[in-house]
């Protein structure tokens, strides 16, 4: 059966349960999605969380630097821990989905099912709050600011998220991210790179400004900066190994103020995407040498500004293997799926999963109805999920839980 129209065919009773949750999940969902907030500072978001998890046996702590929420669970007796996290931030975007329960803030979307994420793992917690006398051990549970815009993984780690007052810190990690482009239940994941590391490029290139009708009494930095990204673009294909890929692409290029003018500077943005570390340091050094010396050879200087972004999310193998069992066990065989692939986006988990080992699945959230090669991507202003995913995403979140404290 292909992943475009697998559906889940598990009966397990954490299935069962998920679904009766579900209904007040998809409310919460909406509260998020009709509120949605930017980088570090969540306070409506957070405020939501919180009185969703009142009540429960948690120990809840708020972040100092950002507006997170780290819920901990303790189970009957000391044993292993695992984090289970969630992203909570939104995206600078105009919604159109005409949804009745659409973002109510001009120009901001929860336009990558972080909502979702968040709803799933409130679930989660209520599902794992009620086996708590039955497991040994620690849950940890991660709601976490400014996936999207940086910052939040790492504050949360900086503020003790792995940590623990016992000295018992986190021992692994889980989390789902929802996509359109699979159907609704199905789990995809694969061993190693599951997520590529991110880098930004800005290069400026400097000539000498001067009259447009003119242009050899200048030094013209726009045709310099357009040979750049043809170099770029050429360079990756004769440098890189198509074992070992690497994404560059241009997305901007910015030069002049008005038709009859030569500018002084023209600026390139884009960004690099690579999988291991080797091959992204590979292409820091391919990029300064083309810029500088594409720019040199016309005269004019290439000033390269290096942002390194998100290293690449790697799956632990053994774990991997532990999430796939566990989905299997809970779905079926059918719906679960090794991922060929991996996906060169980026996700700032991939510091959780360089100091723990753990995994990041994905889980499929396309409306029923839409043809695979119709659903609007994540970051797309008319992406609409499915709901009914997120009882799948709630009862995988809590076997994953439960397996790895009994292991």
């Amino acid at each position: 059966m292909s992943a475009s129209a697998a559906q889940p065919t598990g009966t397990h009773p954490l299935l069962g349960e998920a679904q009766s949750l579900l209904p007040d999940i998809i409310g919460v969902r909406r509260a998020l999605h009709r509120m949605p907030e930017l980088g570090l500072s969540l306070p409506h978001t957070q405020r939501t969380v919180l009185e969703a998890l009142s009540g429960l046996p948690l120990n809840v702590t708020t972040g100092g630097r950002l507006s997170s929420v780290t819920a901990t669970l303790e189970g009957a007796h000391p044993g292993r821990t695992i984090l289970l996290r969630a992203d909570m931030d939104a995206l600078p975007l105009a919604e159109d989905t005409g949804l009745e329960y659409a973002s109510q803030v001009p120009g901001v979307m929860h336009a990558c099912g972080h909502d979702l994420h968040t709803a799933m793992l409130i679930g989660a917690a209520r599902l794992l709050c009620a086996r708590s006398t039955g497991f040994s051990g620690r849950v940890v549970f991660m709601f976490q600011p400014a996936e999207e815009s940086g910052g939040g993984a790492p504050c949360m780690i900086e503020e003790g998220v792995l940590d623990a007052p016992d000295g018992q810190g986190v021992d692994a990690a889980f989390a789902l991210h929802v996509m359109t482009r699979f159907a609704t239940g199905t789990v995809h994941l694969r061993p190693g790179p599951m997520f590529a590391a991110s880098d930004l490029i800005h290069i400026t290139v400097r000539g000498r400004g001067g009259h447009a009708s003119a242009p050899h009494l200048a030094l013209d930095p726009v045709p310099v900066a357009c040979e750049i990204v043809q170099a770029l673009h050429t360079a990756v294909t004769r440098t890189i190994s198509v074992f070992d890929p690497a994404v560059l692409t241009i997305t901007r290029i910015q030069a002049g103020t008005a038709t009859n003018i030569i500018p002084e500077t023209a600026e390139l943005y884009g960004t690099c995407r690579t999988l291991t570390p080797a091959t992204r340091q590979r292409m820091r050094t391919l990029i300064e040498q083309v810029a500088r010396h594409v720019a040199a050879a016309h005269s004019t200087e290439a000033d390269i500004d290096p942002a390194p972004g998100y290293p690449p999310v790697l799956n632990d193998p053994a774990f991997t293997t532990t999430v796939r069992d566990t989905a299997t066990e809970l779905l079926g065989a059918d719906p679960v799926h090794h991922l060929a692939d991996p996906v060169m986006g980026s996700e700032d988990f991939s510091y959780v999963l360089e100091r723990v080992p753990g995994a990041m699945a994905l889980l499929g959230a396309r409306p029923p109805a839409t043809a695979t090669d119709a659903a609007p991507d994540c970051h797309s202003n008319r992406v609409v999920f499915d709901e009914n995913a997120m009882a799948t995403g709630m009862a995988l979140h809590t076997a994953v839980a439960l397996r790895h404290l009994a292991g």
